[in-house]
């Protein structure tokens, strides 16, 4: 079983994530909660988990020095922010932590399960010695005031870089590297102008070109995996049930009666 840990200091919001955790997951995670950065080091580090969700504003340790602690302990490990749009003036420091990710509060449940499965299917990887670590050319924020592009001009710049690299091994941060954003800035961006988060936004990317490739039965389901961008095929299996609501070869089946 993946090993979660939970940190935010409301306890309704610990709650409400372990409720959704669970009823999503309920036999491939056990989440561990704590109501602070310091307890959260500590409670990572004695359950071994793989994956910390935490809150940024917490006392004693905020979520940014904990999971500089946490990382220093398990470099593999995936950390996914908690956090609302008025706290991304931490937008520099949590560039030194290279986060999975950032759910925006209130967060939705399909970004929260979609972050989840890439925080497991890294778990996986690492597991299998082929490590998660990612470079990005990114190295300090800009003035951001100053380099935000309109709207229209962002939004047409990145759905056109993910649809010339979306086959690739691409993350949120080497997105945002190649914008010149920090990760979190980048987060911020993506979610005002795209409604959801980055990750859930690449999947359905990625899910509807595998709907295109299906279509055509003389591709084989383990190609198209590579080809829509996921290079596990029972990764890519996974996920497209659990987004399109049959296996590929169940869709296939629906669309081209063979």
């Amino acid at each position: 079983m993946y090993r979660i840990l939970v940190a935010d200091d409301e306890p309704i919001e610990r709650l409400v994530i372990d409720k959704k955790i669970k009823n999503f997951f309920p036999d491939q995670a056990e989440v561990f909660l704590a109501e602070n950065g310091i307890q959260a080091v500590d409670i990572f580090k004695e359950k071994d988990c793989q994956i910390a969700i935490l809150d940024i504003e917490m006392p004693g340790m905020n979520g940014l020095d904990a999971a500089a602690e946490i990382k220093k302990f398990n470099p593999d490990s995936s950390v996914v922010f908690l956090t609302a749009f008025d706290e991304f003036n931490y937008a520099k420091r949590a560039i030194e932590i290279r986060a999975l990710d950032y759910l925006l509060k209130p967060g939705s449940d399909e970004d929260l399960v979609n972050v989840l499965e890439e925080a497991f299917h890294i778990c996986d990887r690492s597991g299998a010695g082929t490590g998660n670590e990612r470079e990005s050319s990114f190295t300090q924020a800009p003035n951001q005031d100053e380099s935000d592009a309109p709207p229209n001009v962002f939004v047409g710049q990145v759905q056109e870089y993910i649809e010339n690299h979306y086959k690739e091994d691409i993350a949120l941060l080497d997105v945002a590297g190649v914008f010149g954003y920090s990760d979190v800035y980048f987060c911020k961006l993506f979610k005002q102008n795209f409604g959801k988060n980055f990750i859930t936004f690449l999947n359905e990317f990625r899910m509807n070109k595998a709907k295109e490739l299906l279509a055509n039965p003389a591709i084989n389901i383990k190609d198209i995996s590579a080809l829509a961008g996921y290079r596990d095929a029972n990764y890519f299996t996974r996920v497209f049930k659990r987004m399109v609501g049959k296996t590929p070869s169940e869709y296939r089946s629906g669309v081209t009666g063979i």
